[in-house]
């Protein structure tokens, strides 16, 4: 039984790439900061009893050492992240200064206790940030625009440091943004679909949202673990883009949702106060190289992707939420 060792496994990614796991007989550890909170996103997999969940510091590479004598793992997939683009401007020094230290921390213990670990870290599309050419490839230009994407470029490229430098097998996936049902509710389109719900019961409830007239990348949380996973079980280590390959305008993701449950759009109102200092007009990636060398395959459009998030979000959560985002 080969086993796997997942940080943030509270996350989307990290209950879906769990199950995923587990389907294809792995024992997998969960590493969370505290094992008294509720799991939900296992829970709502019907997976938390399959999981084993386990302390871990990862600003300690001591506490790092101790679950890597303890499990032995085969694998490690590094999700734990501070992943709110507009949070680390709230928080940039935590937000880079844990982002970069777990991922240096975990490549250092692997490095000087079993290189024979492989290695998955989670990135972003965010570290391109202000592109020049579209679509975006592992090689192209970075621009980070945020605390965020700072702290993900700098494990991305420590990542690289350590597979030239001690030929560690450790790689990278950059994801373009993707939802579940299991999404934070902090994020754009959880958020948005929620508070749409909520708003088809209550007539006079507005939506405040921020800056609509940007384009992004959007994909679906269950398939892109799949990539993850194919990217450990290359001979040699790789780093890929993972992607829909499209980008979509933020305005038509709220004018979609909002005609599939008869609202009218003067009901979203612009607030300044949730305008980033700065901000991405557009960005796409190029998928061709996770279909043709991965064998990764992804073929939804991200209308598909919200026809499944709204009818999944109305049957675990009729009454939406309240709020607002971006």
């Amino acid at each position: 039984m080969r086993i796997a060792v997942i940080t943030g496994i509270s996350g989307q990614d990290g209950a879906y790439l769990a199950k995923l796991l587990l389907s294809k007989g792995y024992k997998v550890i969960g590493i969370v900061r505290n094992l008294n909170q509720r799991f939900v996103g296992l829970e709502y997999l019907g997976i938390e009893k399959d999981i084993t969940l386990e302390l871990c510091d990862l600003w300690e590479q001591a506490s790092i050492l101790r679950l890597l004598n303890k499990y032995k793992p085969d694998e490690i997939y590094n999700l734990a992240a501070q992943s709110s683009v507009g949070l680390s401007f709230e928080y940039p020094t935590e937000t880079i200064k844990f982002n970069f230290t777990s991922v240096l921390n975990f490549l250092e213990v692997i490095r000087q206790h079993n290189p024979a670990i492989k290695f998955y870290q989670a990135s972003s599309s965010e570290m391109y940030g202000k592109v020049v050419n579209l679509p975006i490839k592992v090689d192209s230009p970075m621009h980070p625009l945020s605390p965020y994407a700072i702290s993900k470029a700098s494990g991305f490229w420590t990542v690289i440091n350590y597979r030239e430098a001690f030929g560690l097998h450790c790689c990278t996936g950059i994801l373009f943004n993707h939802e579940s049902y299991l999404r934070s509710p902090n994020f754009f389109v959880k958020k948005v679909i929620g508070e749409a719900i909520k708003m088809t019961r209550q007539p006079d409830l507005m939506l405040k949202l921020g800056n609509l007239n940007v384009k992004r990348d959007f994909g679906y949380s269950p398939k892109y673990v799949e990539a993850m996973w194919l990217m450990l079980q290359r001979p040699k280590a790789k780093d890929f883009i993972i992607c829909s390959g499209t980008s979509i305008l933020l305005k038509d993701i709220v004018s979609y949702i909002f005609d599939k449950l008869g609202l009218a759009m003067n009901r979203v109102i612009t607030g300044d106060e949730l305008l980033r200092p700065t901000d991405i007009e557009n960005i796409y990636g190029d998928k061709d190289d996770a279909i043709n060398d991965l064998g990764w395959d992804y073929d939804l459009n991200f209308f598909q992707v919200l026809d499944i998030l709204i009818e999944e979000e109305i049957e675990n959560n009729p009454e939406g939420n309240a709020g607002t985002t971006r």
